[in-house]
């Protein structure tokens, strides 16, 4: 009889191992990744100023400083998706966005990366300080906002090195209340702003050639 259990003992430890081996037909929870996309902005037609301008990395503000995606459902609350997040963080997409944008442009001679060590006219620099879906009952909307800094490079006076500081805030009506709709209205907002910061850059610095 000892031997009996003892093999059947065997016998189920083996068929337990077997099941916990074979896959599950159940598909596990998976993270769903998204990111900024619209259709560059076509050429304004303007005539390109002789500057090179440099964009640094623009800074983002403690509660959307991550590549979770921020919603606000009620007063003082912020909280995050746990299987839907940016493919990266706000500061990194909202830059490269924008520094696409204005090289395509073609309103200056060269625009360049933050890294670049190539010598710049003006440098453009700025903080993100929203970058949320705000839900209500009846609707969801991407809310993003954008400080942005023109400064010109080797001033060597400060009171006249900032040229202007301009903070540009846009909400957008999401289609869905879902987090795919959250990225297509965020970028709209994105684009959106976008184009407002390239055209007051170009108007400040049109009569400084």
């Amino acid at each position: 009889m000892n031997s009996i259990k003892r093999v059947s003992v065997l016998f189920l430890s083996l068929s337990f191992i077997l099941c916990a081996c074979i896959p599950s037909s159940k598909p596990r929870n998976k993270i769903q990744f998204y990111t900024l996309e619209y259709d560059i902005p076509q050429k304004t037609g303007l005539k390109a100023l002789p500057f090179v301008l440099r964009i640094e990395r623009f800074s983002v503000a403690p509660s959307y400083n991550t590549s979770r995606m921020i919603y606000r459902d009620s007063s003082f609350k912020r909280n995050a998706y746990v299987l839907h997040k940016w493919r990266a963080n706000p500061g990194n997409l909202v830059t490269y966005f924008l520094s696409r944008d204005i090289k395509n442009s073609g309103l200056f001679k060269a625009v360049l990366p933050h890294d670049s060590g190539f010598p710049s006219s003006y440098i453009l620099e700025g903080s993100i300080d929203e970058f949320f879906e705000w839900d209500t009952e009846k609707e969801w909307k991407a809310v993003l906002a954008i400080s942005a800094t023109l400064m010109a490079q080797g001033e060597p006076d400060i009171s006249k090195r900032v040229l202007f500081q301009q903070t540009y805030k846009v909400a957008k009506l999401c289609k869905e209340k879902d987090p795919k709709s959250l990225a297509e209205a965020m970028s709209q907002a994105m684009s959106e702003i976008s184009g407002r910061i390239a055209k007051d850059v170009y108007s400040v610095l049109k009569d400084r050639k």
